[in-house]
């Protein structure tokens, strides 16, 4: 069995790490470069940055801040946010992303994921996909989550996977910031419907969040940020606990 990955995410506006509930109610949670370096420290297997408002804003996300983190931190790292292009993605890889993660812009032209992939491989396109489950289904949600469409969100991870994303990075708006558990059922289902691997996202609030969540889907990794963020569950803690729970981790 692959080694289940856990991953930081660090979400970002203004160059800080910000973190909120269901998509609002941000509060600050400190320099991105200082915490990334911790996570490294701490053995985190992968990192993810979002700039939280630079779709809405129609802004780029913060190049020299990649290139910052770059320089300070050795393990892989995903930047997202405002990214409509390939050359937008080829921006943020030059300076020295390892992967590219797509959202709204992906919904709105769906090539773009082909775009990305054809130029750099499948293993750098992340497709973020933002659900909520409403009107008895799981249904997409675009701009920072704040624009429903009417796509189903298993539907839409097969199809970015057909267009060649290597990974999917699944989040629960139901459970973002609300530490009460991964969303079980969506996870389940889209683990299972794509041979990518899955990030399960939103509302990790115990070790044992992380323990459910692997044994009971098929995701191949965990993200949070706040309960890593404020230290409420220290990564090396998380690791050794999920390895008494026989979950193989790196």
């Amino acid at each position: 069995m692959l080694k289940k990955r856990i991953i930081p995410c660090l979400d970002i506006r203004n160059g800080r790490t910000v973190k909120g509930i269901r998509f609002g109610d941000i509060r600050d949670a400190g320099d991105p470069v200082e915490l990334a370096k911790r996570y490294v420290a701490e053995g985190a297997d992968e990192l993810v940055f979002l700039d939280i408002t630079a779709t809405l804003e129609n802004r780029k996300t913060l190049t020299k801040l990649v290139t910052r983190i770059a320089t300070e931190i050795n393990i892989p790292f995903t930047v997202g946010g405002g990214i409509n292009t390939a050359e937008d993605a080829k921006i943020l890889i030059d300076a020295g992303a390892d992967k590219i993660s797509v959202n709204s812009a992906a919904i709105m032209r769906p090539e773009l994921i082909s775009e990305i992939a054809l130029l750099f491989g499948s293993q750098c396109v992340v497709l973020a996909l933002d659900t909520k489950f409403t009107e008895n289904d799981w249904k997409v949600f675009r701009s920072g989550g704040s624009i429903a469409t009417d796509r189903n969100a298993t539907e839409w991870a097969q199809q970015g996977a057909s267009l060649g994303a290597g990974e999917i990075l699944l989040t629960s708006m139901n459970g973002d910031g609300t530490k009460n558990g991964f969303s079980l059922d969506i996870c389940r289902e889209v683990s299972e419907a794509v041979s990518i691997p899955v990030i399960a996202s939103g509302g990790a609030g115990t070790k044992e969040h992380f323990s459910e969540v692997f044994s009971q889907t098929k995701v191949s990794a965990a993200l949070a940020a706040s309960v890593f963020h404020f230290g409420e569950i220290p990564i090396p803690e998380l690791k050794l606990y999920l390895k008494t729970k026989n979950i193989p981790v790196r």
